[in-house]
């Protein structure tokens, strides 16, 4: 492991690396079965397929032959990727309830009056820094249900605002992201509802996989649309993990589909929140957890403990993991914002921004040796997701405005 020069990151290049197919661990990702998950998510009438745009004025800045940017800031009007998660999550729990196939389902048909009869009310509980459980509580309420939302100390009033105004019930904790993901999974014991996590644990592994299918959608639209228009996959993915429920999901169904010539896969995380780092930087590959109050700007990224569906993806796909300081999330901010030429504006939040920002220091800082390790030079092409806008805009401002988090 080594820390980056002229930046505040860190980062170790994975030895449990292995490019190669392992077939069962892939086998939920495989095309036909995020087909099926894409077809659902594409019945509701807000869908869209939200811009993969390349930022090429940039790539030449960088010194990079591409660089391609998936915005979820477009997705469902709720300006952040978690509701591709939850959209499926819950569809998928109402049609097991149904005992019927989510295949054969469109939204509407979840939506009809006869299986609010048949099923009842279902609340669905999570814990959320704030895009999940907006995701959640939205397609509760678009189904007819119900969501209790709980969100870790460090949470904006903002953030809990918008949750609420999905029609959930929310509430600030005064715990950590972690403990009120416990405490989230001991309400739905005591009371009877669903918890809806994009984190697994021993006993709990199914609606997290849920979850990261639908994600998963995401990187299918990506490839599709590369496909459709006749150009060459990307050499490098770079994929914000917080549990990597995202991460996993993403680099799954790219590992699985390019299985021949997979892409690859960099992972990135704030250094308050960083247990895929460590957890690669150990001997045993076992996972580490980080506690206490994770109070990164990267508000979404700020767990300290790893799905355990996630986490056996990324120790064998991912090539490496970064630690970054928020200033990495803010540099991204700004150049995401303040584009080149004819390049597209990206609106990106702290989160969404932490991959560019990683990509600009590497390629501007001095950073030759890493480069070279993971064979990013002229002639890579660079894919990242934009997974939120501005879901805090006063933060925003103070960032893009005001230069908070600079790079000095």
């Amino acid at each position: 492991m080594s820390k980056a020069k002229g930046q505040q990151m860190k980062w170790v290049k994975n030895a449990f690396y292995s490019s190669a197919y392992n077939e069962e661990a892939l086998a939920d990702f495989s095309s036909d079965v995020i087909s099926n998950v894409l077809q659902f998510q594409q019945t509701h009438p807000l869908y869209t397929h939200t811009p993969y745009v390349s930022l090429q004025n940039l790539a030449d800045y960088l010194r990079v032959g591409e660089i391609k940017v998936k915005d979820e800031s477009k997705r469902f009007r709720l300006n952040a990727f978690k509701v591709m998660g939850g959209i499926y999550a819950v569809g998928k729990y109402l049609a097991e309830q149904l005992g019927r196939d989510i295949g054969d389902l469109s939204f509407a048909d979840l939506q009809a009056d006869e299986v609010k009869e048949k099923l009842g009310e279902i609340t669905f509980i999570s814990a959320t820094d704030g895009n999940h459980g907006r995701g959640i509580a939205w397609a509760a309420r678009e189904l007819g249900q119900r969501s209790v939302i709980y969100m870790p100390k460090g949470s904006t009033e903002s953030r809990l605002e918008a949750i609420r105004n999905e029609g959930a019930f929310a509430e600030i904790t005064d715990m950590n992201y972690d403990d009120t993901v416990r405490m989230s999974a001991n309400m739905a014991d005591e009371k009877g509802w669903v918890l809806v996590q994009d984190t697994a644990w021993e006993g709990y592994e199914e609606i997290p996989l849920w979850i990261m299918q639908g994600y998963a959608g995401i990187a299918k639209e990506m490839i599709d649309e590369t496909e459709n228009n006749g150009e060459q996959p990307p050499t490098h993915v770079i994929l914000q993990a917080g549990v990597g429920s995202f991460a996993a999901g993403i680099a799954a169904y790219y590992t699985e589909y390019y299985r021949e010539n997979p892409p690859k896969i960099i992972v990135v995380e704030p250094d308050l929140a960083d247990c895929y780092y460590r957890s690669f930087s150990n001997d045993t590959g076992e996972m580490e957890v980080v506690s206490g109050h994770l109070n990164s700007i990267m508000a979404g990224l700020c767990c300290g403990e790893p799905n355990t569906r996630a986490f056996p993806l990324l120790k064998q796909y991912a090539i490496a993991s970064f630690s970054c300081n928020d200033r990495i999330a803010a540099l991204g901010m700004r150049v995401l914002g303040n584009p080149l030429g004819d390049d597209a504006k990206i609106i990106s939040g702290e989160s969404g921004a932490v991959p560019l920002g990683l990509l600009f220091a590497l390629r501007s800082y001095e950073n030759e040796h890493i480069c070279e390790k993971l064979g990013l030079d002229e002639n890579s092409r660079v894919t990242m997701i934009n997974t939120e806008g501005d879901t805090d805009v006063q933060q925003y401002l103070d960032i893009v405005w005001k230069g908070h988090y600079d790079n000095e």
